[in-house]
């Protein structure tokens, strides 16, 4: 077990960087999430896909899964 380890210390190292690094990344969308702020950061006044974030007008997400 111990041998297995040592083979592979590298590959576990970057595994765990990697891991840590996705898992900060979704708490910050979480986080993010919920305080209302939007996944792209620049607003919704141009976006076209502003009606399937906040349900503004025919492209609410309820609409579109009946």
């Amino acid at each position: 077990m111990i041998n297995l380890i040592t083979e592979n210390i590298g590959t576990i190292i970057a595994s765990l960087i990697l891991l840590i690094i996705v898992a900060l990344a979704v708490r910050s969308i979480v986080v993010n999430r919920k305080k209302g702020k939007t996944s792209c950061g620049c607003g919704c006044a141009n976006c076209p896909s502003a009606g399937f974030c906040h349900g503004n007008g025919a492209h609410d997400k309820h609409e579109l899964s009946e």
